[in-house]
Parts: structure tokens; C-alpha cells; sequence
């Protein structure tokens, strides 16, 4: 507490709970207004799951979560209550502290925010239970023979209630008890400071724990607890109720001699211990009653709290090297998208006897777009209740099948629930001791655009897993336009410290990574078991996946870059490209017809993470600014390339900026072509010739590059230019208000 906020240096604590920063102390951060909420849910669904499943026994688990009555405006925190009450989660018990305030002002100054709760919850299938008034209020409330103060108290808005926890007592005999004449008698034995004291319910021990044990004996449903309460309780005259308490980061002297004799603490803490206006620690004598019953309580609640352990109860044994082998061996020649090969492996490794039932492939209503409705009747898709009617595709293979015990959580249409399940499943084995892997498998454009914050609560909390990005790339998903085509998921991805980003062009790319990613993230050897997780776009464009080639390694291929193959030999000039994903195509047609029409030799090599490149070489960079009397390092990515003949052309399906972020560590003219700008509808050769990033396009900006640094005439690209008629004058497609030009037939 010495070093509150101020954590550099070892030592302090957090300014908020963060496992990330704190592994062996906060279990889970829930910062983020609504991300506590949402994720508590899918916690107490996933328990629920590992029972079904018979992988642990979550029976005598429960999940608490406490909000604030301000937090439910955030969408995450209502918008998932559903699914507790027809999950019938009765393992969740929710406690809402209404307070009636947010940090600016009233929640529902002209409302009630505890009534509007209360229907929504009841709506929702949950047992409400409501803890308003304190005890003192239960003579009132026997004397309301005709229901008067039961009036009052249903009529005041929380706007009036906020006020008369700032105001005096005879301010309450005034206008809440005065206006009726039965009310103001019904008080009249109390004096002002016995109204002023009149406690909320939220603040009555007894209540309180009558409310939480009844909370733990309610089954087939999940329980929330509204508690009425006074923000700033005890803090006395000028904290209690106002507006500005959120903000109010220091005590006064007199406020401190204030909240001693309300918490009664005057024999504990003397007047010489506060005239310096910083309050003391105190810590009751280890003799005294205090002191025993709270070690006793903590005795019998199994410790401390809040404490995170990795204990690894249910030992993981890793899957064999079969599965991925098949994908080192390519397609036969056969065209297939990296999203089948990725269902393929899914399904390979679900199957695979003694790893297979760790799998938690998780899907938001998209199973069929990616292929993975192939799962559904042997994998089965989770049901708390099981499947109680025939489906209407029962006959079909692909049938849409449920089970008690299915493994599959298809989520509906909710990416943030479904990144609520990754972050279960994929926290696991530090919450259960039970190593769990989820594959979250999404549309890429509604990954780290649409849930970013929980991704971000996914790092801070540990997770482990992977997160697949289907239907990936802004021009490989043809005829979705603006709002499905994705060329920036992978910008996002670089924000995230302990997320690995991987764009891989081909099947056994994929295997690698993913095989190298298990390992890292669930083995048992020096260096493995790390708190990280995977990002990996997948495409939709079929095409022949080749074999691995004989030169490369899996490691070459985890290490963000490797050379693919050597150009022609004996041209008169030489360039390198470098390629991602599903543009892997342009790069090889570009090599073919620069080697056959103008001349020039193209090395290609694959770059599957710029993100894990640009790390590596920003921690040489540093290493070599702290270290100038050491022999410097050089970066993966300049090694790589240091024979590399320019100028070196990379392309992708993502916005330049993805390759840009090696730039400065790349050893030739270095020329990046993507896709800024909004997607558009359309087919996948009109995009590409939009966006600049077909095969002419990579032609032309080698031969620029080959120009600029003097190793041919310009002639030579103007005269491409024309060949493959590229309008030169063409607007910008980044410009966010591009309209693309009409396309005028030949003869036309």
C-alpha cells in the first residue's frame, strides 16, 4: 500500500486488478466498465460446460460479480443476461451496488434505476433479490398498515434520494415524511439525526448476509442482488452522495476525525495520529477477538483472497505430429482455401485420443461460412439442456446436432460472448488448474474492431488460445464491401503486447505455427507455458497449397520470414518481393511474367508475422542503443535479407502499414503495396486491380524500384504501365470518398 500506483521498480500495487502485472495476486481484471459482467457469465456457462463435459467437477463453484448500477448503461453488461436465464446458471450470483450514481451525476435521477433493474432481470429469467432499506426502517414499515410509506418510498425518484442522503435530518422530516401528515407522525419519536441515520439496506450487515445466503441456496436460475446504498458511506460531510465524489482524491484532517467516530475507531486510532492529515494502517493485535475471527474467516474460505495459482491439476498431453504432417504435404493439387485446411486441423486434432477433448472451438453463428458445420454431428454443439426437438436438416450429414456434452460452443451472433468464452476457456488452467484450448474462429473484420476492449482483457488476464480471423483480407472476401472486407485486423493485432499476429499463405504455414503455438503456450519444457495468445487470418480463395519445401523449417517458418524460392537464373536484372496470405498469388504470377516479358529474376519469400519481426528487431535496436560498446546485433528481418537483390516489393492483403512496420530495418529500396482505404463490392480481380495490388501492380512497382535506383530505363515502366492497362490517373483508392471509375469494356 506504501507504493499504491507506483508499480516500476517491483513491489507496489496496481492501480486496479491486472493478473498481467500482478500473476500471483489478481485472478481476473475487470477494469473496463461492462467486461466484469459479460465475462462473469461465460465463466459460470464455461464451469458449467467442464461439468458436462465431465472434465472437472465445477458443482460446488460459483462465480460472484459486482457491478455498479451506473455500469449496466455499458452494452456488455446487460446485453448477455439472457443467456444466464435460459442457461439456468445457477452457479452466478450478481451484486449490484445502487448507489444511484455514475462518476457525473444521478444513474436515473428522474427514475429508478432499482425497479428498472429489477424488471429487466426478472424479464431475463433471474431470481431478483432486493435489499433497499436497513433494518431500522422494519418499525416504520410495520406501522404502514395503510401503505403510505410503502407509496413514498415507490414515488421518490433516485434523483430526491441522492439528495437526502446530503441533507440533514429535518431536511427528511421536511419533505419526506412532512408533506403527509401520517408519515410525519409515524416519525415524530425519531430525531433528526436518528432520520438523518436511517440506514440504505446495502449497508446492513444482516441484510446483507441474509440476501448473499440466500443468493447461494437458489437453483435452476442465476440470482442478482440489488443493494441500495450511499456512495461515500462514512466518509462524512462533503463525500456522502455528492457529485463529485468519484473525484475527491484526498482527505481533510477534520474529514479524517469524521470517519473515525462514524466507524468508531476512536480507541484504535488517537487524535496524534491524524493531525498530519494521513491516515494510519491498523492492524488489530494478534490476541485480540478481531484479529481471530479474521483469521478464522479467511481459514474457512480457503485463504486469502484475492490469490491466483497455476496449478496444473489436470496435466495436458500435447497432440501428435500427424495432423500437422498431413498439412507439410500440401493439397495433391487440389485447390482449397487456408480456412479448410484450418477446419481440417481442427477436426484432426479434436479427434486425436488423449489431447482432443481439451478443445474448445468456439464460433458466433459462422460454423457454415467457415466450413465447420462438418463438425456438428460428430463433435456435437454444447447444449445446457440437451437437443429436445429433431432438427430440420436431421438427415443431412452436416445436421445441426446438440448435446449435454457437446464440445462445440456455437455462441449466435455475439463476438463479444464468444471472446467472453475464450477468455474462460482460455484462462483455465490458471483458474481451474484444468489447461483448456480454445479456437476462436470469427469473421477477421469483427475481431479487433469490434471487441478490441476484451481482446485487451484477454492479454491483461492471461489468456491462452487462439483467435482465427476467417474470411480474412480486404480483397480476398469478394462482393461483402465496406463493412466485411478486412484490411486492418492486423494493425490492431500489433497493439497488443502478448498477442502473436500470423498472416500465413499456405497450409503448412499454418500447421506450423499453430503446432508451434500449442507448444509455447501449453508444453511442459524450459521456456513454454508462456501467458500468451495467437492471431491467424485464414482466407476464403481456394488454390493448390503446395508442400512445404524441402529447405524450410518449421522455425524459419515461426520466425515471421523465410525465403520460398530463387528467381530465374541468367536475367539481366534481379528485385525480391516479399508476400502475406492470400497474396501469395499476385507475388508468384508477378514472378513468372517478370522473369518471361521483362527480364528480372524475383526471389520470393513468405513474411507470416510483420508484428513478430518488427519485435524482434525493436528489441535489437534497444539492445544496441544500451549496449554502443558492444558488437551490435542485427535484426531477424535484415539478416534475413541482407543478400536480398533490390528493390524489394512487399505485398498484402492488409494496409501498407503492416509491412511498413520493418521498413526502416529492410537492407534495399523498400516499396510496400496494400489496401488502404474501405472495402468495396465486388469480384476479387476487380478489387485487386483497385486496391493496386494484383499482379501488374507488383510488376510495376518492381520495375519503379528498379528505375529509381538506376538499373533501367523509365520508358521500361511506362511502356508496363500501358501493357497492362493501368490507369495511371486512377483515383486514390485510400481517399475515403474514391469512387471507383466505370470499367469500360475493349471495343466499347
Amino acid at each position: 500500500l506504501d507504493r499504491f500506483r507506483m508499480e516500476i521498480g517491483g513491489g507496489g500495487l496496481s492501480s486496479y486488478p491486472h493478473p498481467r502485472l500482478m500473476p500471483d495476486f489478481w485472478e481476473f481484471p475487470t477494469v473496463s466498465m461492462g467486461l466484469g459482467p459479460i465475462n462473469s457469465i461465460y465463466h459460470a456457462r464455461f464451469n458449467k460446460y467442464l461439468y458436462n463435459r465431465h472434465i472437472e467437477d465445477t458443482s460446488q463453484s460459483r462465480v460472484w460479480c459486482f457491478v455498479g448500477d451506473g455500469e449496466v448503461d455499458e452494452p456488455e453488461t446487460l446485453g448477455s443476461i439472457a443467456i444466464a436465464g435460459h442457461q439456468k446458471l445457477d452457479n452466478l450470483i450478481w451484486v449490484i451496488n445502487c448507489n444511484l450514481q455514475r462518476l457525473d451525476g444521478p444513474v436515473r435521477g428522474n427514475g429508478k434505476i432499482i425497479q428498472e433493474l429489477e424488471g429487466i432481470f426478472r424479464g431475463a429469467g433471474w431470481n431478483v433479490i432486493k435489499v433497499i432499506w436497513g433494518s431500522k426502517w422494519d418499525e416504520l414499515l410495520a406501522k404502514d398498515v395503510d401503505g403510505v410509506l410503502v407509496n413514498k418510498m415507490n414515488s421518490t425518484v433516485d434523483g430526491e434520494f441522492q439528495r437526502y442522503a446530503t441533507e440533514s435530518g429535518a431536511y427528511a422530516r421536511e419533505h419526506f415524511f412532512g408533506p403527509d401528515p401520517r408519515l410525519r407522525k409515524m416519525v415524530e419519536h425519531l430525531s433528526d439525526e436518528e432520520l438523518r441515520t436511517l440506514p440504505r439496506g446495502g449497508h446492513d450487515y444482516l441484510k446483507l448476509y441474509a440476501a448473499y445466503k440466500r443468493a447461494t441456496e437458489v437453483t435452476g436460475q442465476p440470482t442478482v442482488i440489488l443493494a441500495k446504498t450511499i456512495k461515500g458511506w462514512t466518509l462524512g460531510e462533503g463525500f456522502e452522495g455528492r457529485n463529485a465524489t468519484h473525484q475527491i482524491k484526498k482527505m481533510t484532517p477534520k474529514q479524517l476525525f469524521e470517519l473515525r467516530e462514524r466507524l468508531h475507531l476512536d480507541d484504535e486510532i488517537p487524535d496524534d495520529m491524524l493531525t498530519d492529515g494521513v491516515p494510519p494502517y491498523i492492524r488489530p493485535p494478534v490476541d485480540s477477538p478481531e484479529f481471530k475471527y479474521l483469521m478464522d474467516r479467511r481459514r474457512a474460505l480457503g485463504g486469502p483472497l484475492p490469490k491466483r495459482v497455476v496449478r496444473d491439476r489436470r496435466p495436458l498431453q500435447l497432440p501428435s505430429d500427424s495432423p500437422f504432417q498431413e498439412l507439410d504435404k500440401g493439397s495433391g493439387g487440389r485447390a482449397v482455401s487456408t480456412t479448410m485446411a484450418f477446419t481440417g486441423l481442427l477436426r484432426d486434432l479434436m479427434r486425436d485420443e488423449k489431447f482432443g477433448s481439451r478443445v474448445v472451438p468456439i464460433v458466433p453463428d459462422e460454423a457454415r461460412t467457415f466450413g465447420m458445420d462438418a463438425l456438428f454431428r460428430e463433435f456435437k454443439i454444447y447444449a445446457q439442456e440437451g437437443q429436445k426437438y429433431e432438427p430440420v436438416d436431421h438427415e443431412l450429414l452436416l445436421s445441426y446436432s446438440e448435446s449435454q456434452d457437446g464440445q462445440i460452443l456455437e455462441e449466435g451472433i455475439t463476438e463479444a460472448g464468444s471472446l467472453a468464452s475464450f477468455i474462460a476457456a482460455g484462462t483455465s488452467y490458471a483458474n481451474l488448474g484444468v489447461p483448456m484450448i480454445p479456437f476462436f474462429t470469427f469473421y477477421s473484420m469483427f475481431g479487433f474492431q469490434r471487441v478490441g476492449d476484451l481482446i485487451w482483457g484477454a492479454a491483461d488476464s492471461r489468456a491462452r488460445g487462439f483467435l482465427i480471423g476467417a474470411t480474412a483480407g480486404r480483397t480476398t472476401l469478394l462482393g461483402e464491401g465496406l463493412q466485411h472486407q478486412d484490411g486492418h485486423s492486423h494493425v490492431l493485432a500489433t497493439t497488443v503486447p502478448s498477442c502473436e499476429a500470423y498472416d500465413p499463405a499456405f497450409a503448412y504455414e499454418l500447421g506450423a505455427i499453430i503446432e508451434h503455438g500449442l507448444r509455447r503456450m501449453y508444453g511442459n519444457r524450459p521456456g513454454e507455458g508462456e501467458d500468451v495468445f495467437y492471431y491467424l487470418t485464414v482466407y476464403n480463395e481456394n488454390y493448390p497449397m503446395p508442400p512445404r519445401p524441402d529447405h524450410v523449417e518449421h522455425a524459419d517458418i515461426v520466425s515471421g520470414i523465410y525465403q520460398w524460392n530463387n528467381g530465374a537464373e541468367n536475367l539481366p536484372n534481379r528485385a525480391t518481393v516479399l508476400f502475406s496470405g492470400s497474396a501469395q498469388g499476385a507475388a508468384r504470377a508477378a514472378q513468372e511474367e517478370l522473369a518471361s516479358r521483362w527480364g528480372v529474376s524475383v526471389d520470393l519469400y513468405s513474411v507470416t508475422s510483420y508484428k513478430r519481426l518488427r519485435t524482434d528487431a525493436l528489441e535489437v535496436e534497444r539492445w544496441n542503443r544500451l549496449h554502443p560498446t558492444a558488437e551490435p546485433r542485427v535484426p531477424h528481418v535484415t539478416r534475413v535479407l541482407q543478400d536480398a537483390p533490390g528493390p524489394i516489393v512487399a505485398v498484402t492483403d492488409y494496409m501498407k502499414l503492416v509491412p511498413d512496420q520493418v521498413a526502416r530495418w529492410v537492407p534495399e529500396p523498400f516499396i510496400p503495396l496494400g489496401t488502404d482505404g474501405f472495402g468495396r463490392s465486388d469480384t476479387r480481380e476487380a478489387l485487386r486491380r483497385f486496391f493496386e495490388v494484383d499482379a501488374p501492380h507488383v510488376v510495376v512497382a518492381v520495375l519503379s524500384g528498379l528505375a529509381d535506383m538506376g538499373k533501367i530505363d523509365r520508358s521500361v515502366v511506362a511502356e508496363a504501365i500501358a501493357h497492362y492497362g493501368i490507369d495511371a490517373d486512377a483515383p486514390n483508392p485510400a481517399d475515403p470518398d474514391t469512387i471507383p471509375r466505370p470499367v469500360v469494356a475493349p471495343g466499347a
